[in-house]
């Protein structure tokens, strides 16, 4: 297991990173893919070694790396050809109990996530009719008989098929009954071996990125009362400690992903030669990628910004929002200029450009979308009209 010590730097740990992913080369993500499979050999690799309990404090059992040091580990696993998405719930959906558990909560859950014996990589919240619009989701949790009991349906929750706990977030109290929109809502801590065929069904969702995702179903699913997470009502505040986190891991993975597509492309254009010379000695090549390399570095700088803030226990939300927002946009067009680098070859899967091309493009639209960064720095940030 991870220690946290002065010497566990960052220089450190992406040497330890990259050491363990040199173990998974594109062979076996591109085979992962082709098969729409899960990589748990590798996620499992990360686990054993400590990597996906980053975030836990050491009264707890983990190694209590700071949010900077995590987004590393995130980085540096797309960097070295891999998809964090695999595995990147756990690094955030373990906040909302770092920050928002009872004692008991941490202490049941905790030491076992540290150990590995446990795994929570998923959250509920998106809903077909609702989308973006959390406070309106329609899932409800009514307390009856000293439990907790769940109705409704959420959509795009990432895997739970390789989940044990699954942060729910639901409505306990009517939405016509409270002052702000925001306010009523509740998060609960499901155990899914306990819920599943029990009042939870989990359908999965096809898509284009082989990123494991479904629908899921609620109909009278049953809760302990010590289920709640965080305070009834306060839900969304625990949702953002988990989301905050997520946006800016993600943020590390696109960067990571940047990186990526910029070595292939350059190694590329240096090997390939058209009409006797290197085609990355044409401009219309270099320039492309140098403009992606400094966007990118840019977005680096707020992804650190967006760390200290969350360390500093301080609200990140408008800096995790722009780190998202900037590297997703990064990496988009580093992975564009990447593709048209490679011309054709660029489309063969034994190549690896065209599979992290689909998977780095999710993230325009996903875990928030573009526009609604833009609405939130507009209203928040420079005092314009909500938008919505």
């Amino acid at each position: 297991m991870i220690e946290k010590t002065q010497s566990n730097n960052f220089h450190e740990i992406r040497d330890a990173v990259r050491a363990l992913c040199a173990g998974f080369p594109d062979a076996y993500f591109r085979k992962i893919d082709e098969a729409r499979g899960y990589p748990e050999e590798f996620v499992n690799a990360l686990t054993q070694a400590g990597w996906m309990a980053a975030l836990i404090p050491q009264e707890f059992d983990g190694p209590g790396l700071s949010m900077a040091e995590a987004s590393v580990i995130m980085e540096e696993i797309n960097r070295c050809g891999g998809n964090s998405g695999a595995c990147h719930g756990q690094m955030y959906v373990m906040n909302t109990i770092v920050f928002s558990g009872t004692d008991a909560q941490k202490r049941k859950y905790l030491p076992k996530i540290a150990a590995g014996e446990l795994r929570v990589q998923s959250m509920g919240v998106t809903e077909p009719t609702t989308g973006s619009d959390t406070t309106k989701l329609k899932t409800t949790a009514v307390k009856k008989d000293g439990r907790w009991v769940v109705n409704g349906q959420k959509v795009w929750i990432s895997r739970v098929q390789h989940s044990d706990l699954l942060i729910l977030l639901a409505r306990t109290t009517p939405i016509e009954q409270v002052q702000k929109k925001s306010e009523g809502l509740s998060c609960f801590i499901v155990e899914l071996d306990k819920a599943i065929g029990k009042g939870l069904t989990v359908r999965p969702i096809l898509n284009m990125v082989n990123h494991e995702t479904n629908e899921l179903f609620f109909d009278n699913l049953e809760l302990p009362e010590d289920a709640l997470l965080g305070v009834e009502g306060r839900g969304l505040k625990v949702i953002f400690d988990g989301l905050n986190a997520e946006r800016t891991l993600i943020a590390a993975e696109c960067i990571g992903d940047g990186y990526w597509f910029l070595e292939r492309a350059r190694n590329y254009a240096n090997e390939r030669k058209v009409f006797g010379r290197p085609i990355g000695q044409n401009q219309g090549i270099q320039f492309p990628l140098a403009e992606a390399y400094i966007e990118l570095e840019a977005a680096n700088l707020m992804r650190w910004r967006a760390c200290e803030k969350i360390d500093a226990r301080q609200n990140a939300g408008t800096e995790a929002n722009m780190a998202k927002y900037l590297a997703a946009k990064a990496s988009w067009e580093a992975a564009n200029a990447c593709l048209q680098t490679h011309g054709g070859f660029g489309f063969a899967c034994e190549y690896d450009v065209e599979r992290k091309f689909r998977e780095t493009r999710l993230y325009q639209v996903a875990p928030i979308s573009t526009n609604m960064i833009l609405s939130h720095v507009g209203q928040h940030v420079l005092g314009l009209p909500r938008s919505f």
